[in-house]
């Protein structure tokens, strides 16, 4: 028996976008921060580079369906682990956020992978160095796991840097009037 036909599932994408949001400002991540991330991966490549881009950009980001499930579900995990609610072995590998266990950077690769290659080494970059908010997500003395949380931001960043890179490159390609290629409309 199941549901009957006025009553089937049907997601609200606008219900999803906001609990993304929402998700994100309760495990105490703000838009700002990771554009700061962004800043701090594209700076350098393009120095006129402006916060509001940034922001402008993780919000672009963040409107994309496959971001938002991730961004929900690694939230999900980390709040059942910091509650104690998954079962071992899970529960102690996310909990300590055990070296080993990969997942966490897989589910966040799902993000980068939304932008292209750029993305990925971005990620490794700000993954290994852990600047800005996600030297704190991953302060484990803090309290909260954010096992998943702290690969979302870095991906969320990563995936922003990449579409400016992008964005860029286009820019750079209008200026000059280069030419437009068969099959390029």
């Amino acid at each position: 028996m199941g549901m009957p036909e006025s009553q089937k599932y049907s997601l609200n994408s606008r219900k999803v976008a906001e609990a993304t949001r929402s998700w994100l400002t309760k495990r105490g991540v703000t838009i700002e921060e990771i554009a700061e991330l962004v800043l701090f991966l594209q700076k350098k490549y393009y120095p006129e580079l402006t916060m509001e881009e940034c922001v402008h950009n993780v919000e672009k980001v963040l409107e994309k369906r496959e971001v938002q499930n991730a961004v929900l579900t690694g939230i999900q995990l980390d709040v059942l682990a910091e509650e104690g609610k998954l079962l071992s072995p899970l529960q102690e590998m996310i909990q300590n956020d055990e070296g080993l266990y990969g997942v966490d950077e897989i589910l966040a690769l799902s993000i980068v992978n939304v932008y292209g290659s750029i993305g990925l080494t971005n990620f490794g970059y700000v993954d290994k160095l852990k600047p800005g908010a996600l030297e704190r997500l991953n302060d484990k003395s803090l309290g909260p796991v954010h096992t998943f949380l702290d690969d979302i931001v870095g991906a969320i960043a990563a995936a922003a840097s990449s579409r400016i890179a992008h964005n860029k490159q286009s820019e750079r390609e209008v200026e000059i009037e280069l030419p437009k290629e068969p099959g390029d409309d």
